[in-house]
């Protein structure tokens, strides 16, 4: 089968890309925005293909307009680079309905792995080492609980945002070498949640957002 590989991403890693395709004879496909129209990843490809405005929400990571040049190109495989649609559980399954080959996670695993609480009963379950802490998710209705279960907790701990994209609300409450951690819903209301989990009596209150994050995770696949 002759391969060709689209590269759902720009910059620095879609050369990359390019580079070890070239050594292994597989024609690339590049996606490209307005403000993209002169960079080198785009003059390398074999092929480039222009999605629209510079706002990525617009262009990179607008699923149609891809899945178009998919089809245009001929393009049996893709490859997302990092970020933009690496994560995204949606774009992968519109890819397995056409059977065209995703080089990463199939979407089963990107969708287990994009929430926090699911992935880490999944390492608990294939007895992989996690840090100890409250596996299940606070929602609104269960603010009030907040307090038994931070008495639960006799080390530092931390309150995170189980769904993708979120932010991580971290407090000191005893000794820092042991981590616990406590997720909660990104539909909750966090601050409400913040105040209740402390009592006003935590240290230098923050929230932290990740800009970039990758997690290592050794996991067994359910069916």
């Amino acid at each position: 089968m002759v391969h060709k590989l689209l590269i759902a991403n720009r910059g620095e890693i879609a050369c990359r890309i390019i580079k070890t395709c070239r050594k292994l004879s597989i024609k690339t496909v590049a996606v490209y925005s307005d403000a993209d129209t002169n960079s080198l990843f785009v003059q390398m490809a074999d092929e480039s293909y222009n999605i629209g405005p510079a706002p990525s929400s617009k262009s990179y990571l607008n699923i149609e307009k891809i899945i178009d040049v998919i089809q245009k190109s001929g393009a049996n495989l893709v490859h997302p680079g990092y970020g933009f649609l690496s994560e995204n559980a949606t774009f992968v399954r519109e890819l397995e309905k056409r059977n065209i080959k995703f080089v990463g996670p199939n979407s089963k695993s990107i969708s287990m792995m994009g929430d926090k609480i699911e992935s880490k009963k999944i390492a608990i379950d294939a007895k992989v080492s996690t840090v100890p802490g409250h596996v299940k998710v606070i929602v609104d209705a269960d603010v009030a609980n907040a307090k038994n279960i931070k008495q639960s907790l006799s080390v530092k701990y931390i309150l995170k945002i189980s769904a993708e994209d979120g932010g991580t609300v971290s407090s000191s409450g005893g000794q820092y070498e042991e981590g616990t951690s406590v997720t909660f819903s990104a539909t909750a209301d966090t601050d409400y949640i913040f105040q209740q989990w402390s009592d006003g009596n935590t240290d230098n209150p923050r929230t932290i957002i990740n800009l970039a994050l990758v997690t290592a995770m050794l996991c067994k696949e359910k069916d």
